[in-house]
């Protein structure tokens, strides 16, 4: 049993329509079944005229979409971002070819409270699975990376409940390595879902033939990227961890511009937190004050743990940067950032600041050698 099936069931009862994934998914609510299923046949004939009259064909009037729940709008959204992001692969700015989408996506992005356009989560979470899979090459592989980012989603969230938790703990409280012991169980389905994606996942694959579908499109005179798995925000895990404390120029850039895809309750997390005292900082502060040979065992536990959650951060980011530099290597790329907009370079530099926090939680611990008499 994986820990998705562990957690998923219990999102069902979350008040936050979001997290209702049984019902997005079930949800057609532009009738776009039949559309979708053929979506993969004409990528691969790249007839953007067909596409055109797809997306046409789909777009609803501003009345219907303004009855709908946040659920069917979801839905909505999720099914006009397969035709968006075809469009866009085969060189058509989408929003230019079929205008009247425009006060649709603005209307969705108002009801769902997001992007005016699809994000990761409409392309993986929220996406059906079996023979109603919105994808666009239809490819086996291409759903081998949908799972391997929607396996993430029920860990993620677990993992903010307990971030968020140990941002209100202390050091010496035993809560305190308790929650980061919490939190390294959740962030293990990342490291498992990066193993999925390098075992399943071709990066010429990835490069050559999804990539493209995963440019920015033109809203209204700004733009917006395509599903990126950098949407996943394990940064939020970062920001309470060591981020808020121990700022980046980069890293700090690039999550002001990728929190604007998160879900809305995540950005609540990301402005509650930001600018806050992290994990690292609290520990090391503790420790600083203690003098002797022997740490209390509050922060020793509490040291073990968050050195644990940390490597594990590290152990996916390493993994990570090794398929980015295999999918954007000079002889692969087609572009020269990734698709959440951030260049390889710059997964090199958050590994290091997370190997750097985590050396920094081992040194603390070190007891001071006593001088030779």
């Amino acid at each position: 049993m994986s820990l998705y099936d562990v957690v998923e069931p219990g999102l069902v009862t979350c008040a936050e329509p979001r997290y209702r994934i049984a019902e997005i998914r079930a949800a057609d609510p532009l009738g776009a079944d039949a559309v979708l299923a053929a979506v993969p046949g004409i990528n691969r004939d790249a007839d953007t005229a067909a596409l055109t009259v797809a997306l046409r064909a789909l777009v609803p009037d501003l009345d219907r979409v303004a009855g709908w729940s946040v659920v069917e709008a979801l839905a909505g959204m999720r099914d006009l971002g397969v035709l968006l992001g075809s469009l866009k692969r085969h060189g058509t700015e989408p929003v230019a070819a079929v205008p009247e989408v425009l006060p649709v996506l603005e209307e969705l992005a108002r009801r769902t409270d997001m992007v005016p356009r699809d994000t990761v989560h409409h392309y993986t979470t929220w996406n059906p699975l079996g023979r109603r899979r919105r994808s666009y090459t239809g490819s086996e592989t291409e759903a081998h990376l949908q799972d391997a980012v929607r396996m993430v989603f029920p860990g993620l969230v677990a993992a903010l409940g307990t971030c968020g938790e140990l941002a209100r703990l202390e050091p010496y409280d035993p809560g305190f390595a308790c929650a980061l012991d919490r939190t390294a169980q959740h962030v293990q389905s990342m490291v498992d879902s990066i193993d999925f994606t390098v075992a399943h996942v071709a990066p010429e694959f990835f490069a050559r033939t999804l990539r493209p579908y995963f440019e920015g499109i033109d809203v209204a005179g700004r733009e917006y990227l395509g599903p990126a798995a950098a949407q996943v925000p394990l940064w939020l895990v970062d920001l309470t961890l060591w981020q808020s404390d121990r700022p980046d120029r980069r890293y700090d850039a690039f999550l002001d511009e990728s929190v604007r895809y998160s879900l809305p309750s995540w950005r609540a997390f990301h402005a509650r937190h930001r600018g806050g005292v992290s994990a690292v900082g609290k520990l090391t502060a503790a420790l600083s004050w203690e003098s002797g040979h022997r740490t209390p065992p509050a922060l020793t536990a509490a040291a073990v743990s968050l050195a644990r959650v940390l490597r594990l951060l590290k152990t996916f980011r390493a993994r990570h940067l090794g398929i980015a530099r295999k999918a954007y290597h000079d002889d692969l790329r087609l572009y020269e950032t990734g698709s959440g907009g951030a260049p390889v370079a710059l997964l090199r530099a958050v590994l290091d600041l997370t190997r750097d926090n985590e050396n920094l939680v081992r040194r603390a611990t070190v007891p001071p050698r006593t001088p030779a008499a």
